[in-house]
């Protein structure tokens, strides 16, 4: 792969290969991350957001007796 300028920029085109090892779709989001080594790279596709709510569908567990979600709870950092 040839990392090339686009724009202020640099992008990487992936191979044929990958792209359909991985199912990848134009608009799919994807991440990369660096082994320790820093020689080799992993490209990896992300869920999206309908993929990650059917998960969560097929789960189907209940709550725990008295749980109430609080949303600044949840955002508090």
């Amino acid at each position: 792969m040839r990392v090339s300028k686009w724009g202020n920029s640099l992008g990487v085109r992936l191979p044929r290969e990958l792209v359909l090892e991985l199912g990848l779709m134009e608009g799919d989001e994807i991440a990369f991350s660096v082994t320790p080594d820093l020689h080799t790279f992993v490209v990896s596709r992300l869920d999206s957001p309908q993929e990650l709510l059917d998960q969560l569908r097929k789960q189907r567990r209940r709550l725990p007796k008295g749980f109430r979600f609080d949303r600044d709870d949840a955002n508090a950092r």
